[in-house]
């Protein structure tokens, strides 16, 4: 636990001081370097996204993410999330856009997924302090454009990678690489979409196509046992 306690301390310490410490923008300065950071989440998700292996995993991972998305309300409970905090934070508007965006940053990729279990299996931290080194910048560009909704973003980075860490050795003999390649390429599409929304491209529902980061990799692992399957028969 040790490498995703120094993560969380590096994100709450870039939000805190990318609300805080650095001088208020201008309007046209601040869409102009949402902007920029728009760009470069684009960025981050086309480099994610083009691991890909199989983009069929990818079609029927976001088609059914989409539908168990819009079905649950993944989107209208954020929402809510982030109307409930509006509230404790007046100048939070944009606080589920911030959210969504830095949870999707941080916790989806394969640093996040091997650094854990890493920590947790090995005991060795040196994947998380180095994500902690990019989540900490990331954290302090992210919070001068979005807001301080960045900062809640550490509570999800928390809850998994410290759950992946406390559960080791059964993560690391469920997932197989090819699983984790599927699940980052799939939030690496989600990642892109987020960007287009910060650009004003797109207004698309990201939230709910969050169920297809589970998709993917059960998908994977179905294409994995068919041919074992098959062979039976």
């Amino acid at each position: 636990m040790v490498g995703t306690l120094v993560n969380v301390l590096a994100i709450l310490a870039g939000s805190l001081a990318g609300r805080f410490l650095l001088p208020p923008l201008p309007s046209r300065m601040r869409q102009t370097v949402t902007a920029g950071v728009g760009l470069a989440v684009v960025l981050i998700g086309m480099g994610m996204a083009l691991e890909v292996e199989n983009v069929l995993i990818l079609i029927l991972s976001l088609a059914l993410g989409a539908a168990t998305g819009e079905a649950l309300g993944v989107g209208a409970a954020l929402e809510g999330i982030g109307n409930r905090l509006r509230e404790a934070v007046p100048e939070s508007s944009r606080v589920g856009e911030a959210f969504v965006t830095a949870t999707l940053i941080f916790c989806v990729g394969p640093m996040a997924i091997m650094g854990a279990i890493q920590s947790g299996v090995q005991g060795d931290h040196s994947t998380l302090f180095a994500k902690s080194m990019l989540d900490g910048v990331t954290s302090v560009v992210l919070s001068s454009t979005l807001g301080i909704g960045v900062m809640i973003s550490a509570v999800p980075v928390l809850l998994y990678q410290g759950g992946i860490a406390l559960a080791g050795s059964h993560v690391a003999a469920l997932l197989t690489a090819d699983m984790i390649t599927a699940m980052t390429a799939c939030g690496g599409l989600l990642i892109v979409a987020l960007g287009m929304n910060m650009l004003e491209i797109t207004s698309l529902r990201v939230a709910n196509l969050l169920p297809g980061l589970l998709y993917a990799p059960l998908f994977t692992a179905v294409l994995q046992l068919l041919p074992g399957i098959i062979a039976m028969q």
